[in-house]
């Protein structure tokens, strides 16, 4: 008879979702939003990069716009679309560049233009803004990796050296470059930003030939430029009109400002100087400006010279849906005036810088989420985690392909709505800040942008309604499933940590003397002396509090009641004649139950709470607790801690008369 080794036994279930869970959980972290990936927040040791490098990181979202950007303005503008270029050139430089460089300043730790804005509303108003806010950054960032994949596939299929059973599979091809991001991120990114510099210096310079090449082919050809002025004089009655024209078409050229937001959410990668603190990193803020500067010249002068070449060079019947010229423009000039061979090479670059965009944006998700949702309790803590985040933003991603039939023309409008609402809160943020600070040029300036923007989304939306009918479902959804998670974990015990002054401590030890605490729930109201006495009367008699034993008074003071997590400090005093353990708090049962588990740790003793009843429905006190953090605040209590400690001889009491 043989033994069997514990080592060849089956894997139990249990031990299989046990490890499957530790895998998935891997780095969460309960007190902060700590994750993988090249939007995460550095170590302490951590040196960062150089501007440039990090920039390459904002520029694989920002740059690979080239890729369908001049296509997109062809079927915008027509032969307009290289001054309508211009007038989104000026927006982008005048415009966007000014407001994030102002972002960059007041949210130096990656924040973004959505914490500014959370600062500026209080209590409810402030939470429910953001979460709209984060429904429209989904909306950006998840059409961008799913256009991005889109029209990495098209590129593929439309090379000519592509096998012939990829012909028609846009769909199936989008899906596994999804796919294959999402398995960057299970596994987990590292050297993302080597990876960025090498894809965008690449792309870059094969753009730079395919411009010279497209520069040589017009100047040795004048008579394209003839045939181009003679259309446009044909079109239009005068130059005033064709500004006029290029004035109204230009927001549908705004997908070519998106990576702004990125750009400032990859600010703590960028090294900064010697002298930078947490609270002044001057030198991180002045070389995050130098990245957003030099990222908008690149990519305003890559816009125009694109947009001239493709409008000469390409019959505008190329660009139209199904032609050859369809999201691909500069693919296609590669193709036509430098050789198939080159053309493939630039479209492996570009399929690589477009499926690293969505790389980008997924990584935009994975900082967003984890900063916001947890810490308002509108997510469970597990969305901390990278993996699990993964998952549900790439079944989104393929649920989006599907909708969308992997088309990159279709979704450019939900894009652009995406881009364009954050652009239009960045610059309402930075308008009100430089108000505060009494700056009224600055705040003015701020203000002419913030309503440029507001035109452009607005007539965006106008155009394209299906943007902002796709940035509502993201937004429902959100506001849903928040709300879902928020009303699941009221009873949680919502602290970080319970710290208790010195005074509050001694009064503690002092008590702690006579036995178990005994701790009068009170309303922190100014009471008497008469008043305070008259409580601890009642309670003795209602409660069997025994007769000569000390007692605590704990008063929780409400604060802004839509804060879901937080950290305690319990301050103690004596007036009129009672010692009094009191605190500020979101929500009054979690935080006397918090307070009564430190008691316990503290002494070493199960302490006893009294509690009176209130008057009224149960069902609107319920309603008060989950708004307000009060309500009927015993039973809650107690429930509470219930579900905080398991084990009944260990929990505190709760006494209610």
């Amino acid at each position: 008879m043989t033994g069997t080794h514990a080592a060849d036994e089956p894997e139990s279930p249990q031990r299989g979702i046990g490890r499957l869970r530790s895998w998935l959980l891997e780095g969460l972290s309960t007190e902060t939003a700590q994750h993988k990936g090249p939007h995460a927040t550095p170590s302490a040791e951590h040196e960062g990069h150089a501007w440039w490098r990090v920039m390459c990181l904002t520029g694989v979202d920002y740059f690979s716009t080239l890729g369908y950007q001049p296509g997109i303005a062809a079927l915008a503008a027509g032969l307009l679309s290289p001054l309508a270029t211009l007038v989104l050139i000026a927006l982008t430089l005048l415009g966007a560049l000014p407001v994030y460089r102002r972002v960059a300043r007041e949210s130096p730790h990656g924040e973004g233009s959505i914490a500014m804005l959370e600062r500026l509303l209080p209590w409810w108003s402030g939470k429910i803004f953001v979460l709209v806010l984060l429904g429209f950054a989904a909306t950006d960032f998840m059409i961008t990796i799913t256009l991005s994949a889109a029209d990495a596939a098209a590129h593929a299929v439309e090379n000519p050296f592509a096998p012939h059973w990829l012909s028609g599979e846009n769909i199936w091809l989008t899906l596994a470059l999804i796919a294959a991001l999402a398995a960057v991120f299970l596994k987990g990114f590292r050297e993302a930003i080597g990876v960025a510099v090498v894809l965008v210096a690449t792309y870059l310079s094969l753009n730079v030939v395919v411009l010279v090449a497209s520069a040589w082919q017009i100047l040795t050809q004048p008579v394209q430029i003839t045939d181009w002025t003679h259309a446009l004089s044909a079109s239009h009655s005068s130059p005033l009109a064709m500004v006029g024209v290029a004035l109204l078409v230009f927001p549908k050229l705004a997908l070519g400002m998106s990576g702004f937001e990125t750009g400032v959410a990859v600010m703590p990668q960028v090294r900064g100087g010697a002298t930078d603190t947490y609270e002044k990193p001057v030198g991180r803020i002045r070389d995050t400006r130098k990245l957003l500067t030099t990222a908008a010249l690149i990519m305003s002068c890559f816009l125009l010279l694109s947009s001239l070449a493709t409008t000469i060079l390409i019959p505008q019947s190329d660009f139209k849906a199904g032609g050859p010229a369809n999201g691909r423009a500069l693919a296609y000039i590669a193709h036509e005036h430098l050789g198939q061979a080159f053309g493939t090479v630039y479209d492996v670059s570009t399929i690589a810088i477009l499926w690293f965009a969505g790389a980008s944006a997924l990584a935009g998700l994975l900082n967003l989420v984890p900063r916001f949702l947890p810490r308002y309790g509108m997510a469970p803590e597990w969305t901390r985690a990278v993996r699990p985040l993964v998952f549900i933003f790439t079944s989104i991603a393929v649920v989006v392909t599907l909708y969308f039939d992997a088309n990159v023309d279709a979704q450019s409008g939900a894009y652009a709505t995406g881009v364009l609402v954050l652009m239009l809160s960045a610059s309402f943020a930075s308008t009100v800040a430089t108000h505060q600070r009494g700056q009224p040029r600055a705040s003015v300036g701020f203000g002419l942008i913030t309503a440029v923007f507001a035109y452009t989304l607005v007539t965006n939306v106008i155009e394209r309604p299906d943007g902002i009918k796709i940035a509502a479902l993201f937004i429902f959804a959100i506001l849903v499933t928040s709300f879902s998670s928020r009303l699941h974990r009221a009873f949680e015990l919502r602290t970080n940590s319970v710290t208790f002054d010195k005074t509050a401590m001694r009064l503690i030890d002092q008590v702690a003397r006579a036995g178990p605490l005994r701790i009068i729930a009170n309303e922190p109201r100014e009471h008497s002396k008469a008043e305070y006495h008259a409580k601890e009367h009642s309670q003795r008699q209602e409660t069997h509090i025994p007769r000569r034993g000390p007692v605590l008074f704990l008063e929780v003071f409400l604060q802004d009641s839509s804060d879901f997590t937080e950290d305690v400090v319990v301050h103690g005093d004596e007036k009129h004649g009672v010692r009094r353990l009191r605190v500020g708090s979101a929500v009054v049962p979690n935080t006397i139950a918090a307070i009564l588990l430190q008691l316990r740790d503290r002494t070493g003793q199960v302490p006893h709470v009294y509690f009176n009843w209130t008057e009224g429905h149960p069902v609107s006190h319920f309603l008060r607790f989950l708004v307000f953090g009060e309500g009927e605040v015993a039973p809650v209590a107690r429930e509470v801690l219930r579900r905080a400690e398991p084990n009944p001889a260990r929990r505190p009491r709760v006494h209610v008369g």
